[in-house]
């Protein structure tokens, strides 16, 4: 199956993610309406400002289009902003946000720009190799329901996190040329459309 993947594109990151999933023979589509989420076979959210990203997601009711899309099992990795807007949860903010992950997220977790770092993971899902992980201005997921599938941590904070056709980094991935967890994303895409 020749995969479409939709990055949205209001803010952020979202020509590096494009860029990956192009090297990954996938089409990229990016998505800044209602009308660009026809077609694809799974979305992804890109980091950028979370409060930002949520205003215009309210335009022309794209969030709730896409909220009802993640309801029904159709496939959403987020990154960094992307895992805030997913969580149901966002300490001290009343934000607008997806409301699909049973999580609790906590933003700017790691300290602000000047904190930004990187660091190798343990992540067992993508093999023994550590995963380079790019945090900048990073969230981490403060609590998780026991449907939610935890992948990775650093410093005992959960990063990375799987709730069935939902997926959820506090880092970067495609700030790297290690593509092992867009690879794992479109596995999750070909779960969901061989059902």
């Amino acid at each position: 199956m020749q995969k479409r993947v939709g990055v949205l594109a209001l803010q952020g990151a979202f020509r590096e993610h494009r860029q990956v999933l192009n090297q990954l023979g996938c089409e990229a589509v990016e998505v800044r309406k209602k009308n660009d989420l026809e077609g694809i076979h799974g979305l992804i959210i890109p980091g950028g400002e979370s409060t930002t990203i949520g205003k215009l997601l309210q335009i022309d009711e794209l969030g709730e289009r896409i909220k009802e899309m993640g309801s029904k099992d159709f496939p959403i990795f987020g990154t960094c902003a992307g895992m805030i807007l997913l969580s149901k949860t966002i300490i001290d903010s009343d934000q607008y946000r997806l409301n699909l992950m049973d999580t609790t997220v906590e933003r700017n977790a790691f300290g602000r720009q000047v904190a930004s770092f990187e660091t190798d993971l343990q992540v067992p899902a993508m093999g023994s190799h550590p995963l380079r992980a790019v945090f900048i201005r990073a969230p981490y997921l403060r609590e998780v329901a026991p449907n939610v599938g935890i992948l990775a941590e650093f410093d005992g904070k959960i990063v990375f996190a799987r709730q069935g056709n939902l997926l959820a980094s506090a880092f970067h991935p495609e700030l790297t040329p290690d593509h092992r967890v867009h690879q794992y994303f479109l596995g999750m895409i070909d779960e969901y459309w061989v059902k």
